[in-house]
């Protein structure tokens, strides 16, 4: 017997449904790594938190292995592309409520560029209520 897919797709966009549904701003939190296409200025610690609602962007695509979207960042309209093993968590804005997702944190090496790119852009990550 074959080992069954991840339901990890699919928890996430049932969460964004359920999001939408009632109102709320679905929030992804993101491990970036060298696979991930985001504004490396919006990056603090290797994440970054991207609102996923339909008022914040557009094409939102939600697929088993990717996440696409385009969005603006300080106006400037962005593609953004993020692998799903990368999604560390998908809740509402308003409640915190929620799922987290274990994911792989293997850093790259330091690279000079690495601290120049890494600017902070808010006061840590926001709590999470998970759902169980």
């Amino acid at each position: 017997m074959s080992e069954a897919p991840s339901n990890k797709p699919y928890l996430i966009r049932a969460l964004h449904q359920w999001c939408v549904d009632y109102g709320l701003t679905p929030y992804i939190a993101v491990f970036v790594t060298e696979k991930v296409q985001v504004p490396m200025d919006y990056v603090n610690n290797n994440e970054i938190v991207l609102n996923i609602s339909p008022d914040a962007c557009q094409s939102l695509s939600l697929d088993n292995d990717w996440i696409s979207l385009q969005a603006r960042f300080a106006g400037v309209p962005r593609d953004i592309h993020v692998p799903v093993a990368n999604v560390m968590a998908i809740y509402a804005k308003e409640n915190g409520q929620g799922m987290s997702f274990p994911v792989e944190k293997i850093e790259p090496p330091p690279t000079e560029t690495d601290s120049t790119i890494n600017t902070p852009i808010s006061k840590g990550r926001p709590s999470l209520k998970l759902v169980k």
